[in-house]
């Protein structure tokens, strides 16, 4: 249940529509000698209606829905999700990126808190490390968001996963909420954490909270000794599993009015895990490990000067570490041991100016500079600058909604030793709009068009024997239409949704490696040209039989023709040209049901990915068979005075599949989890 707090507020019906962001609280005068004022109140709305009145698809998890997902970590909630592929290298600690439609990790931004992440080394975010306990909110936007009023970097990707953490809300009375939880399982799973928050005075709260996370990861798999069905096979061990992760963060709040209000947050981050290899036959052995720490500061500040203008801004630093070691390489030193250290600095501001009731104008600018050094001999040390400014217009009345923005972007690049990739300036545009024809339907027509492109990382301009400093940027255009409806049908049925979404996507200057002198030497090229074209599909309905009981169900189908369309080489043998690419799936699906009742809440969900191919060619030796992944759970809660006690058990994997994502990665079997959280 997602749950709003309004001080002393007027509701303005197209507020909520139009700008997107909280409607600052403000006194209305009825008459022109009292005045009244509304005396707090808390809003409460079990259905999720901004999906189907968003210009560009929108899917949303609340923390409640996130419950039903089986979800240990974002990842996990995020594969629940259409149109999105994520690959999972298998376990706790695996390696974990998503790919929307097809275009690839790097064309997707993650956000986090509402400033964006970053890694300019891959290009490409680990969302396995972030675990859903403090998370309140999970959306993903296909092309970019409705809202014009957010910082440039949110208008520079081709989707946006945004992770919103919890913000502290108090009762009447109470200044201090404590919360913990416990999580075991198999494979020696171990993961408690503790939530603190503290309200001081009306202006100032905060927030502290930590987690510990530690598995073996020792799940056993079926080693084939062949591709045929009559060949040998073996019950084995994954090893090199182990994982532990640390995580603390705090926040201060300040609320200073109903118009002003600012954010700061601290993050600290570090794992140590193991790497397991591709379970090839007599190859399973391996002792590499990888060490990760990251930690920011980061800050908001917004501000409404008046009903016309409103003033934000953000600021963030940030620190990555990464070391990997392989002890068994045989060289001079018996080892191979990098360390790899990056740092950013962040500063942008946005404002926003509303022309008319129905029109607003926003101006967002940011600028970032990123550095990266390693241990490695030769290492050309980069440094990249950044500038990127957008300007955005929105138009909505009771059935229309036109959004539109401009990107300018500007790139320099420098580095200590050899060349650098130079500098880059491009203007990119967006324009998305919402139809609706019935008065009294939540029924809508929906359109987008976006022009995005996305920089080569370091790893691709400057790896050594194997980076291209000539590379182009890889551009991507999209282009979506779809319907979207819901409506409260009776009292048996409160509540349904659906929408429907047929897109296409162009990729050009794709950026892939390739053989250059003979098949040991590879180099990144702008060789690579793919079609995408896919449907998207999203249901959900809440039926309620009784009064207290109350059923949910939701799931999503995706279709994906997504082809290499890349020019042949006659030089080369093996082509791939109008192949399928690789990992992705011509069809894939998920579903959850759910069911509340006053003794007992349960729940199932479900994954299904049709077949995919680990490599360009579409030929059996690369095929990865489909798979569907069954999971349930049940939970109760308990109020003993001041205290809530819950308790779960979830069964994942109930069939007891060792699927693969990617292959040779085998994922785990069946496997038990029981959570128990308590809050004060």
């Amino acid at each position: 249940m997602k749950k709003r707090t309004f001080n002393k507020v007027i509701f303005v019906a197209f507020s909520c529509q139009f700008l997107s962001i909280p409607l600052f609280a403000q006194q209305q005068k009825v008459d022109t000698t009292h005045t009244y004022s509304i005396p707090e109140i808390t809003v409460s709305d079990i259905y999720q209606t901004r999906e189907v009145r968003s210009t560009a698809p929108l899917q949303v998890f609340s923390k409640d829905a996130l419950k039903n997902l089986h979800a240990l970590q974002v990842s996990d909630a995020v594969k629940h999700f259409a149109g999105v592929t994520v690959k999972d290298y298998g376990g706790i600690g695996g390696l974990k990126t998503v790919s929307i439609r097809s275009l690839g990790a790097q064309h997707t931004a993650v956000g986090y808190d509402g400033i964006t992440l970053t890694d300019c080394q891959t290009g490409q975010i680990d969302i396995g490390r972030f675990s859903l306990d403090n998370v309140d909110r999970l959306s993903l936007n296909n092309g970019q968001s409705d809202n014009i009023f957010q910082p440039a970097r949110f208008f520079a990707s081709a989707g946006i996963l945004n992770i919103q953490t919890l913000t502290p809300l108090f009762t009447k009375g109470k200044k201090t909420n404590i919360a913990g939880a416990f999580k075991t399982g198999s494979w020696g799973l171990i993961n408690p954490s503790l939530l603190l928050e503290q309200q001081f005075n009306k202006t100032w709260s905060m927030s502290a909270n930590g987690e510990w996370m530690s598995s073996d990861g020792h799940y056993p798999y079926t080693l084939h000794y062949g591709n045929a069905a009559e060949d040998l096979s073996s019950r084995e061990k994954r090893k090199n599993t182990d994982v532990q992760t640390f995580r603390a963060e705090a926040g201060l709040y300040g609320n200073f009015s109903d118009k002003e209000q600012w954010r700061l947050k601290a993050y600290y981050f570090q794992s140590s895990r193991g790497l397991p290899k591709a379970t090839t036959f007599y190859n399973d052995h391996s002792t590499q490990h990888l060490w990760d720490k990251n930690t920011f500061i980061q800050s908001q500040y917004k501000k409404e000067f008046s009903r016309q203008w409103v003033f934000q801004t953000s600021a963030k630093w940030n620190w990555s570490y990464q070391r990997y070691l392989d002890p068994d390489t045989k060289n001079s030193l018996k080892k191979t041991e990098n360390s790899y250290y990056q740092q950013e600095y962040y500063l942008s501001a946005s404002v926003l100016y509303r022309l008319l009731s129905n029109l607003s104008f926003s101006l967002s600018t940011d600028g970032s500079i990123n550095t990266m050094n390693a241990d490695l001999a030769n290492f050309v040390h980069p440094t990249r600058y950044a500038w990127l400014t957008a300007f955005a217009g929105k138009y909505v009345n009771n059935w229309l909604t036109i959004s539109a923005s401009a990107l300018a972007t500007v790139i320099n690049e420098d580095v200590k030793k050899g060349g650098s990739a130079g500098n880059h300036r491009k203007l990119t545009p967006y324009v998305s709009a919402a139809f609706k024809p019935f008065q009294h339907e939540e029924f809508r027509i929906r359109f987008f068009y976006k022009d995005i492109f996305r920089l080569a990382s370091f790893n691709d301009l400057y790896y050594e024997e194997v980076g291209n400093t000539q590379l182009k940027p890889e551009k991507a255009k999209q282009y979506n239409i779809g319907l979207t409806y819901n409506k409260n049908v009776c009292p048996f049925l409160p509540y349904l949704s659906v929408t429907v979404d047929a897109y296409y996507n162009k990729v050009t200057d794709k950026i892939i490696a390739y053989p250059t002198k003979n098949l040991a030497v590879w180099s990144m090229k702008n060789l690579g040209e793919v079609d995408i074209k896919g449907i998207d599909a999203t249901g959900s309905l809440s039926l309620q039989p009784w009064d207290k009981i109350r059923i949910n169900l939701s799931g999503n189908y995706t279709y994906q023709r997504a082809l290499d369309v890349t020019p042949p080489d006659p030089n080369t043998y093996e082509s791939t040209y109008k192949h399928q690419i690789a990992y992705t799936p011509r069809v894939s699906a998920s579903g959850q049901a759910g069911v509340e009742t006053p003794w007992i809440n349960l729940s199932y969900s479900f994954l299904f990915s049709g077949k995919r191919y680990a490599l360009g060619q579409n030929i059996a030796e690369n095929r990865l068979d489909s798979y569907s992944d069954h999971s349930i759970s049940a939970n109760r809660d308990f109020q003993i005075r001041k205290i809530t006690t819950s308790f779960s058990v979830e069964v994942l994997n109930l069939m007891d599949k060792n699927y693969e994502i990617v292959k040779y990665f085998p994922m785990p079997g069946r496997s038990v989890r029981a959570t128990i959280r308590i809050r004060y």
